[in-house]
Protein backbone atom coordinates (compact mmCIF):
# COMPACT_ATOMS: atom_id res chain seq x y z
CA UNK A 1 0.00 0.00 0.00
CA UNK A 2 1.20 3.38 -1.06
CA UNK A 3 1.16 5.99 1.55
CA UNK A 4 1.35 10.45 0.96
CA UNK A 5 2.63 12.68 3.79
CA UNK A 6 3.56 15.93 4.31
CA UNK A 7 6.70 16.88 5.87
CA UNK A 8 7.44 20.48 7.78
CA UNK A 9 10.59 19.91 9.42
CA UNK A 10 13.93 18.21 9.83
CA UNK A 11 12.05 15.47 7.19
CA UNK A 12 12.40 17.93 4.45
CA UNK A 13 16.47 17.53 4.12
CA UNK A 14 16.80 14.50 2.03
CA UNK A 15 19.08 13.07 4.18
CA UNK A 16 17.35 12.99 7.32
CA UNK A 17 14.41 11.52 5.61
CA UNK A 18 16.51 9.02 3.85
CA UNK A 19 18.02 8.00 6.97
CA UNK A 20 14.61 7.59 8.81
CA UNK A 21 12.95 5.68 6.12
CA UNK A 22 15.56 3.31 4.58
CA UNK A 23 18.27 3.60 7.56
CA UNK A 24 20.85 5.13 5.41
CA UNK A 25 23.26 8.16 5.64
CA UNK A 26 23.97 7.70 2.14
CA UNK A 27 21.93 8.86 -0.69
CA UNK A 28 19.85 6.18 -1.92
CA UNK A 29 20.34 4.62 -5.67
CA UNK A 30 18.19 5.82 -8.55
CA UNK A 31 15.59 3.08 -8.02
CA UNK A 32 15.02 3.67 -4.60
CA UNK A 33 14.36 7.17 -5.20
CA UNK A 34 12.49 6.49 -8.15
CA UNK A 35 9.54 5.35 -5.76
CA UNK A 36 9.16 8.59 -4.09
CA UNK A 37 7.54 11.49 -5.81
CA UNK A 38 8.58 14.25 -3.82
CA UNK A 39 6.84 18.33 -4.01
CA UNK A 40 6.39 21.48 -2.56
CA UNK A 41 3.18 21.70 -1.04
CA UNK A 42 1.51 24.00 1.48
CA UNK A 43 -0.42 23.25 4.42
CA UNK A 44 -3.36 26.18 5.35
CA UNK A 45 -4.89 26.55 8.67
CA UNK A 46 -2.11 25.39 10.77
CA UNK A 47 1.35 27.13 12.17
CA UNK A 48 4.83 26.05 12.45
CA UNK A 49 6.58 26.88 15.92
CA UNK A 50 10.15 25.72 17.05
CA UNK A 51 9.91 23.00 19.98
CA UNK A 52 11.88 24.44 23.02
CA UNK A 53 15.34 23.06 23.81
CA UNK A 54 15.41 20.78 20.41
CA UNK A 55 16.62 21.68 16.89
CA UNK A 56 12.71 20.54 15.37
CA UNK A 57 9.90 21.87 15.12
CA UNK A 58 5.78 21.23 15.96
CA UNK A 59 2.84 22.25 13.86
CA UNK A 60 -0.88 23.09 15.50
CA UNK A 61 -4.39 23.79 13.88
CA UNK A 62 -4.47 27.52 13.65
CA UNK A 63 -6.28 30.70 12.43
CA UNK A 64 -7.61 30.14 9.08
CA UNK A 65 -4.95 33.19 7.78
CA UNK A 66 -1.91 30.64 8.67
CA UNK A 67 -0.11 28.33 6.78
CA UNK A 68 2.70 25.79 6.78
CA UNK A 69 5.08 25.58 3.78
CA UNK A 70 6.61 21.59 3.54
CA UNK A 71 7.38 18.85 1.66
CA UNK A 72 4.92 16.13 -0.18
CA UNK A 73 6.11 13.23 -0.80
CA UNK A 74 3.84 9.98 -2.39
CA UNK A 75 5.49 6.36 -2.56
CA UNK A 76 6.00 5.96 0.99
CA UNK A 77 5.58 1.88 2.00
CA UNK A 78 3.74 0.86 4.95
CA UNK A 79 7.09 0.17 6.64
CA UNK A 80 8.04 3.92 5.82
CA UNK A 81 5.04 5.27 7.92
CA UNK A 82 6.28 2.70 10.76
CA UNK A 83 9.43 4.08 10.25
CA UNK A 84 7.89 7.46 10.74
CA UNK A 85 6.26 6.61 13.58
CA UNK A 86 8.47 5.64 15.94
CA UNK A 87 10.85 8.89 14.84
CA UNK A 88 8.22 10.88 15.51
CA UNK A 89 7.66 9.58 18.87
CA UNK A 90 4.71 10.54 21.66
CA UNK A 91 5.06 14.01 20.63
CA UNK A 92 3.00 13.48 17.87
CA UNK A 93 0.24 12.18 16.28
CA UNK A 94 0.00 11.10 12.77
CA UNK A 95 -3.40 12.96 11.29
CA UNK A 96 -5.28 13.15 8.02
CA UNK A 97 -4.90 16.78 6.02
CA UNK A 98 -5.55 18.19 2.74
CA UNK A 99 -2.58 20.41 1.28
CA UNK A 100 -2.16 21.98 -1.86
CA UNK A 101 0.90 21.49 -4.50
CA UNK A 102 3.11 24.29 -4.94
CA UNK A 103 3.62 24.76 -8.84
CA UNK A 104 6.38 27.25 -9.69
CA UNK A 105 5.23 30.20 -12.37
CA UNK A 106 8.66 31.52 -13.59
CA UNK A 107 12.50 31.30 -13.22
CA UNK A 108 13.71 31.54 -9.69
CA UNK A 109 15.37 34.88 -9.01
CA UNK A 110 12.98 36.27 -11.56
CA UNK A 111 11.15 39.34 -9.72
CA UNK A 112 7.96 37.71 -11.49
CA UNK A 113 8.64 34.17 -10.38
CA UNK A 114 6.15 33.41 -7.29
CA UNK A 115 4.60 29.92 -6.08
CA UNK A 116 0.21 28.90 -7.20
CA UNK A 117 -1.50 26.75 -5.68
CA UNK A 118 -2.57 23.69 -7.70
CA UNK A 119 -4.15 20.52 -6.85
CA UNK A 120 -5.49 19.56 -3.21
CA UNK A 121 -4.26 16.25 -1.90
CA UNK A 122 -4.75 14.05 1.11
CA UNK A 123 -2.17 13.01 3.33
CA UNK A 124 -0.93 12.30 6.51
CA UNK A 125 1.42 14.83 9.01
CA UNK A 126 2.50 14.91 12.31
CA UNK A 127 0.60 17.17 14.54
CA UNK A 128 2.20 18.24 18.06
CA UNK A 129 0.27 16.72 20.72
CA UNK A 130 2.54 17.35 23.78
CA UNK A 131 1.16 20.82 25.02
CA UNK A 132 1.77 24.34 23.60
CA UNK A 133 3.92 24.93 26.88
CA UNK A 134 6.46 23.28 25.19
CA UNK A 135 6.60 25.50 21.68
CA UNK A 136 8.51 28.83 21.15
CA UNK A 137 6.44 31.41 19.88
CA UNK A 138 8.72 32.06 17.11
CA UNK A 139 8.47 29.81 13.44
CA UNK A 140 11.24 27.37 13.17
CA UNK A 141 13.52 28.22 10.38
CA UNK A 142 14.64 25.53 7.97
CA UNK A 143 17.67 27.20 6.74
CA UNK A 144 19.07 27.57 10.31
CA UNK A 145 18.32 23.99 10.81
CA UNK A 146 20.49 22.99 7.55
CA UNK A 147 23.46 25.39 8.22
CA UNK A 148 23.74 24.98 12.02
CA UNK A 149 22.03 21.67 13.23
CA UNK A 150 21.36 18.64 10.32
CA UNK A 151 25.43 17.46 10.24
CA UNK A 152 24.69 16.37 14.23
CA UNK A 153 21.36 14.43 13.08
CA UNK A 154 23.15 12.86 9.84
CA UNK A 155 27.04 14.13 10.10
CA UNK A 156 28.77 16.40 8.16
CA UNK A 157 29.23 14.30 4.84
CA UNK A 158 26.06 13.10 4.27
CA UNK A 159 24.54 16.87 5.11
CA UNK A 160 27.46 18.37 2.86
CA UNK A 161 25.97 15.38 0.08
CA UNK A 162 22.39 15.84 0.60
CA UNK A 163 22.67 19.99 -0.18
CA UNK A 164 25.21 20.10 -2.42
CA UNK A 165 26.41 23.14 -0.70
CA UNK A 166 23.31 24.56 -0.36
CA UNK A 167 20.60 25.99 1.23
CA UNK A 168 17.09 27.41 0.76
CA UNK A 169 17.09 30.95 0.00
CA UNK A 170 14.08 33.09 0.87
CA UNK A 171 11.88 30.47 2.01
CA UNK A 172 11.43 26.79 2.91
CA UNK A 173 13.34 24.31 1.02
CA UNK A 174 11.49 21.94 -1.32
CA UNK A 175 13.30 18.62 -2.13
CA UNK A 176 12.85 17.72 -6.01
CA UNK A 177 12.25 14.26 -6.76
CA UNK A 178 15.75 12.41 -6.91
CA UNK A 179 15.90 13.78 -3.17
CA UNK A 180 18.05 16.70 -4.36
CA UNK A 181 17.16 20.39 -2.46
CA UNK A 182 15.65 23.15 -4.64
CA UNK A 183 16.79 26.67 -4.10
CA UNK A 184 13.62 28.57 -3.23
CA UNK A 185 14.17 31.95 -3.61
Amino acid sequence: MSHTAFFYGTLMAPPVLHRVIWGSQTPPTPAHASLLSVRPAILHTHQRRHVKNADYPAVIPSAPESEVRGTLVEGLTDGDIWRLDIFEGSEYERRDVKVRVLESKGRAGDPEHKDMEGEEVQAQTYIWIAGEHRLETEEWNFNHFVKEKMSRWVGREAADEGFQGRTSVGGPARVGREGCLLTCV
